[in-house]
């Protein structure tokens, strides 16, 4: 399925809110991860959270300069 892009290659205004919506839930949950880790635990925890939090930073990026995020390319996600 091809993404909604507007004539010259941009996405829509309402594709962008709901990717940066994603990326601030995802930021969200890399913080959980962090409050809630085991001592035991603690490095995959971080690793854990590294990566999500990541997979968020990008997608809010990417709303905002108007590209295709991480998240959109390895997921059915809007």
């Amino acid at each position: 399925m091809k993404k909604p892009e507007l004539p010259g290659g941009t996405r829509s205004r309402s594709y962008r809110w709901v990717t940066a919506g994603f990326g601030l839930v995802f930021v969200a949950l890399a913080i959980a991860i962090l409050l809630t880790a085991d001592s035991q635990r603690k490095l995959g925890s971080a690793v854990a959270a590294v990566i999500v939090g990541g997979l968020g930073g990008d997608a809010i990026v990417s709303a905002v300069r108007d590209r295709r995020s991480l998240l959109s390319r390895i997921g059915p996600l809007p």
